[in-house]
C-alpha cells in the first residue's frame, strides 16, 4: 500500500541504487504500521539509524495519507494513516475500481512466463512427491495471471527413453483390452512393476522378454510405425490417469499443456553438435559432457554434465537443454520457472549455466528453480505407506475426502446427500492443498490429516469456514441469493457473533446455489471502530501480497494473508455487531463483510481451493 512511496523516499534520500530496498514494514502498537528500513540502511549509507530515518521521513510524500509520522527508538518510523484516506481506498476496492491505488499488478510490466510443473511419468503412479510440484505450480500460474502476466503452462512428462521398450513389449503381450492393460489408468505402478518383473527375470535370456524389450527401444527410437503407434496408445492411457488426478485436485493443466521428453528427441543430436562446435562440450570417459564453471565433484575436479552417454544415448540433461532453448527461442519467455523437487537443484543449475554459456539462455531471461521440499510422515521421514512404498496420490486424496465427509456427516446431518458430498470434496481437497501451500515451498512438512482438517489454526477449513460464515451473514441480511434475512441457521458448533443472535450464526442450512460474492450492497464503507480499522488496513494489503508472491514465487505468503484476514474478520465480528446495528452502520458493515468475502474466496481461488457454501 505504501511500499512504493517508501522506496521512492529511500531513493530520493540516498540514491537510486537503494530504491529496491525492503521497507521492512511491521505492525506497531503505537501506530498503524512501522517502517524499519533505516536500521538496515544505516551502515550502508554511513549514518546513525535515527539520522537515516529522518532523511527518509523528510523525503516521504504522505500529504492526505497520514495524520502522524514519528521516529521512535533507534530509528523506527511509525505511520498513522488518515481515516478518510483508508475509507477512500477501501471503497474503491469495494467498487472494483481497478485504477485505485494498490491494485495488484498496477504499474507492473507484464511478462511471458513459462512454468514447468507436475511432470509425472507415463505408466507410473503419481505419488505424494508429485503433490507439491503440482499444487505449488498451479497456484503460481494463477497468481501470475492475476498480475497480468502471460503464463505458458508446461507439463514435462516422462514419456520417452529406455523403459518404454519394456512397457511396450509388456503391452503387446498382455493385449490392449486385457485387465492388466487397464491398470495403466487404475493402478499404473502395478502395470510398470509387472513389466519390470518380466524384464528382470529374463535379463540373461538372449531370446527372452528383456532382449525383445531392448530391441523394441531401438525400434521406437528408429521411428518404427507399429512400435510408435503402440507407444501413442500407452501414453494416451496414462493421460487418462493424469487427468483423473488433476480433476480431483482442481488443477488447470490439460493435455494441451503436455510437452514431454519425446517432444525434443528429434533435436538432441543437433544440440550436441552445436555444443561441440561452440567448444563447450568434449568427450570424457566416452561420454560427451559440458563442464560449466563453478561446479566441482568431491575430489575437486570439474563436475561434468553428461549430454550424450558413452553408448550414444541421451539423458535428462540433453532434453532439459533442448527444453530451455525451446522455451526461450520459440515460446519467447521472459521468465522460466521450474517447479521441481529440491534434489534436482545442482542438475538444473548446471543446465542453466550450460544454456547461458551457449547463448540459449540470455541474461534478459530469468530462469528460476522453485525448489520443492519433501512431504514427511509422522516419523519425520519421507511419507510412505505401511508397506514402505510411496503413498499413492489418488489414495491419499480419497482418504482426505472420506475424513472430511465423516466430520460433515456428524456435524451437518440436515444437509442433503449431494450437499454433503460436494462440501466433503471441497473441504478435504482444500485441506490437503492448503497444508502444502501454507508453508514455504522449499521446506519440508509433516502430513497430518487431523491438523489439516482442523477448524482452528492456520488451516484450509478455518479460512473456508470464515468465507462460508460471511455468506450466511449476507444471506440473512437478504443480500445474497433469494434468502430473506432470518436467524434460523443451525450452528455447526457454538458460533456466537458478537451481539447478533448468539448461537445461531453459521454458514447455515440455506444453500443458495445462485449466491455470488458480488451481491453486496453498494453502500459506502465507514471505518470507525479499531477492529474495523485493523480489518480495513489488512484488506488494502491484498494487491501488495499478490505482487510479493509473484516476485518471490512464494504462495505461502497468500495463505498467511488469508489466514490473518480470517482472524481479523472474526475479531471484527465479535466486537462490531452487523445485523443488529442501526441502518447506516449495518449497511456499511455488510459492505465490509462482502469485501472480506470477495478477498477470501478470490484468494482461495488463486490457491486452487474452492469456497464451500456450507460448513
Amino acid at each position: 500500500m505504501v511500499v512504493p512511496r517508501v522506496q521512492a523516499a529511500i531513493a530520493s534520500a540516498f540514491g537510486e541504487e537503494f530504491r529496491g530496498t525492503d521497507p521492512v514494514i511491521r505492525p506497531s502498537q503505537f501506530a498503524d504500521i512501522q517502517i524499519n528500513a533505516a536500521m538496515a540502511l544505516a551502515r550502508k549509507v554511513g549514518l546513525p539509524p535515527r539520522d537515516a530515518a529522518a532523511r527518509i521521513v523528510d523525503a516521504l510524500e504522505l500529504d492526505g495519507i497520514c495524520t502522524a509520522v514519528e521516529i521512535s527508538g533507534p530509528g523506527f518510523i511509525n505511520l498513522t494513516f488518515d481515516g478518510t484516506w483508508i475509507e477512500e481506498l477501501l471503497n474503491a476496492e469495494s467498487r472494483g475500481d481497478t485504477a485505485s491505488e494498490g491494485t495488484a499488478g498496477a504499474g507492473r510490466e507484464a511478462q511471458r512466463v513459462v512454468v514447468d510443473y507436475s511432470s509425472p511419468n507415463v505408466a507410473k503412479e503419481m505419488h505424494v512427491g508429485h503433490l507439491r510440484t503440482t499444487v505449488v505450480g498451479d497456484s503460481l500460474v494463477k497468481v501470475l495471471e492475476a498480475l497480468g502476466d502471460t503464463v505458458i503452462r508446461q507439463n514435462h512428462i516422462g514419456d520417452w527413453g529406455t523403459p518404454f521398450g519394456m512397457l511396450i513389449e509388456h503391452w503387446l503381450e498382455i493385449g490392449e483390452d486385457s485387465p492388466e492393460a487397464a491398470l495403466l489408468v487404475d493402478d499404473p505402478s502395478a502395470f510398470y512393476q509387472a513389466a519390470r518383473a518380466k524384464f528382470d527375470a529374463s535379463a540373461n535370456d538372449e531370446d527372452g522378454f528383456a532382449a525383445r524389450a531392448r530391441r523394441r527401444v531401438v525400434a521406437l527410437q528408429g521411428g518404427d510405425a507399429e512400435t510408435f503407434a503402440i507407444w501413442q496408445r500407452l501414453v494416451a492411457q496414462s493421460k487418462r490417469y493424469f487427468n483423473a488426478i488433476y480433476a480431483m485436485l482442481g488443477i488447470s493443466l490439460t493435455d494441451d499443456h503436455i510437452a514431454g521428453e519425446s517432444s525434443y528427441d528429434a533435436h538432441l543430436a543437433q544440440l550436441c553438435q552445436e555444443l561441440e562446435e561452440l567448444g563447450l562440450a568434449r568427450i570424457s570417459d566416452g561420454a560427451l559432457c559440458t563442464f560449466p564453471a563453478g561446479f566441482t565433484a568431491r575430489d575437486g575436479q570439474p563436475l561434468p554434465l553428461i549430454i550424450r552417454k558413452s553408448d550414444g544415448g541421451y539423458g535428462y540433461a540433453t532434453t532439459d537443454l533442448a527444453t530451455i532453448r525451446y522455451r526461450v527461442r520459440e515460446l519467447e519467455a521472459d521468465r522460466v520457472l521450474y517447479v521441481v523437487g529440491a534434489p534436482q537443484n545442482v542438475h538444473l543449475r548446471m543446465v542453466m549455466a550450460s544454456a547461458r554459456d551457449a547463448g540459449w539462455l540470455p541474461d534478459t531471461v530469468e530462469a528460476v528453480h522453485v525448489q520443492i521440499g519433501n512431504v514427511l510422515g509422522e516419523d519425520g521421514k519421507i511419507l510412505k505407506s505401511r508397506s514402505g512404498a510411496p503413498v499413492k496420490l489418488m489414495a491419499l486424496l480419497d482418504e482426505a475426502v472420506d475424513r472430511a465427509r465423516a466430520v460433515i456427516d456428524a456435524g451437518r446431518p440436515e444437509l442433503t446427500e449431494e450437499e454433503r458430498a460436494v462440501t466433503a470434496r471441497q473441504v478435504g481437497i482444500g485441506a490437503v492443498k492448503y497444508a502444502d501451500l501454507s508453508v514455504g515451498h522449499d521446506t519440508e512438512y509433516v502430513f497430518d490429516f487431523d491438523r489439516m482438517l482442523a477448524l482452528n489454526g492456520n488451516t484450509g477449513p478455518y479460512v473456508q469456514y470464515a468465507a462460508a460464515r460471511i455468506r450466511s451473514i449476507l444471506r440473512r441480511a437478504g443480500v445474497l441469493g433469494d434468502h430473506p434475512a432470518a436467524g434460523t441457521d443451525t450452528a455447526a458448533g457454538t458460533d456466537t457473533a458478537g451481539t447478533d443472535t448468539a448461537g445461531t450464526d453459521t454458514a447455515g442450512t440455506d444453500t443458495a446455489g445462485t449466491d455470488t460474492d458480488g451481491g453486496a450492497p453498494a453502500t459506502a464503507i465507514a471505518v470507525v471502530e479499531p477492529a474495523e480499522r485493523a480489518l480495513a488496513l489488512h484488506l488494502l494489503e491484498y494487491g501488495a501480497t499478490l505482487e510479493k508472491v509473484g516476485e518471490l514465487l512464494e504462495p505461502h505468503r497468500l495463505s498467511t494473508y488469508l489466514f490473518e484476514l480470517a482472524q481479523l474478520f472474526t475479531s471484527f465480528y465479535d466486537q462490531c455487531p452487523v445485523l443488529k446495528s442501526a441502518d447506516s452502520v449495518r449497511e456499511s458493515r455488510l459492505a465490509l463483510c462482502a469485501l472480506v468475502l470477495r478477498r477470501l474466496s478470490g484468494g482461495l481461488e488463486l490457491l486452487g481451493i474452492e469456497t464451500p457454501e456450507n460448513m
